[in-house]
């Protein structure tokens, strides 16, 4: 009974990220937290008050970054536990001229703890799976540059391509579906189950 309290607690706290952050709700989002957290995103990786500062200021910038969730597994190991969520991200942003929707599937893979007596988010890592671009005329034509395109990698390319071309520095191995850098997630997420506290970076 207390291991499907704590899976619910989980992913209310998956899905109060999602409603909070998009809702620019800073105060409630920061509660999902455990300080400082991690957050690890194309465009971003820090602490979670930095992603909050950073995410403010985009906004009043304009851009939009919007998230929706799916389906999820949370697995719990005392004081310990891992969310796997599926998700998709949506950025609409001008690109070279032409008014874009990015939208890419994936899952937020997420190491939460109990730390004070109440389950908070240690660090959050998205596994990106595929993405695609279209311009939001259909009617519009869109000429990516393949050479940038093709620098990231399948899971992830156009949304890169997106936020590269609005000026953000976007991280070029982040995980995948398969391939070494989500192997080495999966490595550490067994690792924070059997209770290293080393294994999660928050």
């Amino acid at each position: 009974m207390q291991h499907h309290e704590d899976r619910a607690v989980v992913r209310d706290l998956v899905e109060e990220w999602a409603i909070w952050r998009d809702a620019m709700d800073w105060d409630r989002f920061r509660q999902v937290w455990h300080q400082p957290g991690r957050m690890n995103a194309t465009w971003f990786q820090g602490s979670a008050d930095d992603f909050i500062a950073v995410s403010r200021e985009a906004a009043a910038r304009g851009v939009s970054i919007l998230h929706f969730l799916g389906g999820g597994a949370v697995d719990v190991a005392g004081a310990h536990a891992l969310a796997q969520t599926k998700m998709t991200i949506s950025q609409r942003a001008s690109v070279d001229g032409v008014e874009c929707d990015v939208v890419c599937t994936g899952r937020f893979y997420d190491f939460f703890a109990v730390r004070d007596g109440r389950w908070g988010l240690v660090e959050r890592q998205p596994i990106y799976e595929k993405d695609r671009i279209d311009p939001v005329d259909s009617s519009a034509r869109l000429e990516l540059d393949r050479e940038l395109l093709d620098a990231f990698p399948p899971g992830y390319r156009h949304l890169a391509y997106l936020q590269t071309r609005i000026g953000y520095a976007v991280k070029p191995d982040m995980p995948g579906l398969t391939g070494p850098a989500v192997e080495s997630l999966y490595e550490r997420g067994a690792r924070w189950l059997a209770g290293d506290e080393s294994a999660a970076d928050g």
